[in-house]
């Protein structure tokens, strides 16, 4: 495989497709990485399940506030405006249809869009969906960011599941380390490839019949 993008370029490519003025929640693990490449000049409003909209990206070092976190308990920052609220009143929020975009890391994405990341059936694994559910289900996008393959070289992105599922047809776009991939009736389209990868590696290691935009 050619050159992957690292996790800070892919959470750099979700940031560049999030419009201003979009109520977002970024979810636990990779896809908090967003917050930190949002531009300054753009206003996102960032909604965290623990209650929190306007979350700004991750503090400096040493100036952490461990009563200030996100739902993965990582210390955030507070931008101008940002309100608290009940945990209650933040998955109103989240089913209610409120959010525009959820970013969700993966274990699996299907081609019809159906969203498998909460359990991998391993004995030693947490089996806990928390508000992913809620997330896939009530935002009105569903973007996920994860790399294409396991570490077995396996694709995460499949023809169907097989992993317990999250949500069924809720992903709209997939951002990978080589690709990013919208999820569409028509099936799987490519609208982005990073660094050397071709269409035939795309092809071969997906096994899916892939539409190119370009």
């Amino acid at each position: 495989m050619s050159t992957k993008l690292t996790r800070d370029q892919i959470a750099a490519r979700v940031a560049q497709d999030i419009p201003e003025g979009a109520y977002v929640n970024l979810g636990i693990g990779l896809p908090t990485l967003v917050a930190n490449h949002l531009p300054a000049d753009r206003e996102v409003i960032l909604h965290t399940e623990n209650g929190m909209l306007g979350m700004g990206p991750a503090p400096a070092k040493g100036e952490e506030d461990y009563d200030l976190i996100n739902a993965g308990k990582q210390p955030v920052t507070e931008l101008p405006g940002c309100s608290f609220f009940h945990h209650a009143d933040s998955f109103a929020m989240m089913r209610g249809g409120h959010l525009d975009i959820c970013v969700l890391g993966a274990f699996q994405v299907s081609q019809h869009g159906d969203l498998a990341n909460w359990h991998t059936g391993a004995p030693d694994a947490i089996p806990a969906v928390g508000g992913a559910m809620d997330l896939a289900i009530g935002a009105k996008d569903v973007f996920v960011m994860m790399e294409l393959t396991t570490r077995e070289g396996q694709s995460k992105l499949v023809e169907a599941c097989t992993y317990p599922l999250t949500g069924v047809r809720c992903v709209s776009r997939v951002y990978t380390d080589v690709a990013v991939f919208d999820i569409r009736a028509d099936g799987v389209t490519v609208i982005d490839m990073f660094g050397e990868v071709t269409a035939d590696e795309l092809l071969r290691l997906t096994g899916l019949p892939l539409k190119f935009s370009q």
